[in-house]
């Protein structure tokens, strides 16, 4: 089951933004206590991979020590003018998640992209229901957003029992979200 939720963490990669490398506010997420959480390695930025300053993944364990939830939040600066079609950001996170299951032996059907919020900031998000063999095995929900300085992905996946027990959890934890960004 863990294979499936690593699947999920190149949706932080999707995001083909231009970027530089300047210093900017970090994203601010307050865990519960009972949520593991880790800063990820930063991929190395080149002119075609934008500069990821903030990648940080949190799972929160069911009961016998699997993970039932898994959050990944990350944050790149953008370069100076450059704009985002968060929707077409989206698109791409929820192809990629799409393309990667197939190559598991799942499928997977996701909702049709809404508007929304991260933050304060205007995002698209989509909802992906992962099955195998018919029975639903995961849930996955995608959240895009940018403003002028910055760009944002938030993903969160659980197993089709742990997404219904937590879903409710991650909801409190996506609204204490502060990207402090500059809008």
């Amino acid at each position: 089951m863990f294979s499936m939720f690593r699947m999920f963490a190149l949706t932080g990669l999707c995001l083909a933004l231009g970027a530089n490398a300047a210093l900017a506010a970090d994203a601010m997420i307050v865990w519960p206590s009972d949520w593991e959480v880790e800063a990820l390695p930063q991929p190395e930025s080149s002119p075609d991979r934008p500069s990821v300053q903030i990648r940080q993944r949190a799972v929160k364990n069911d009961d016998n020590g699997d993970p039932a939830m898994v959050v990944e939040l990350t944050q790149t600066r953008l370069q100076p003018g450059h704009d985002v079609n968060v929707e077409g950001v989206l698109l791409e996170m929820r192809k990629a998640v799409q393309v990667n299951f197939v190559r598991g032996g799942f499928q997977s059907v996701c909702t049709k992209m809404k508007d929304s919020t991260l933050s304060d900031v205007p995002a698209m998000e989509t909802t992906c229901t992962i099955t195998q063999n018919g029975a639903h095995v995961m849930t996955q929900t995608l959240v895009a957003a940018a403003n002028k300085e910055m760009a944002w992905s938030l993903s969160y996946a659980g197993s089709a029992d742990g997404y219904a027990a937590n879903k409710d959890e991650v909801l409190r934890i996506r609204d204490s979200l502060r990207l402090n960004a500059v809008p």
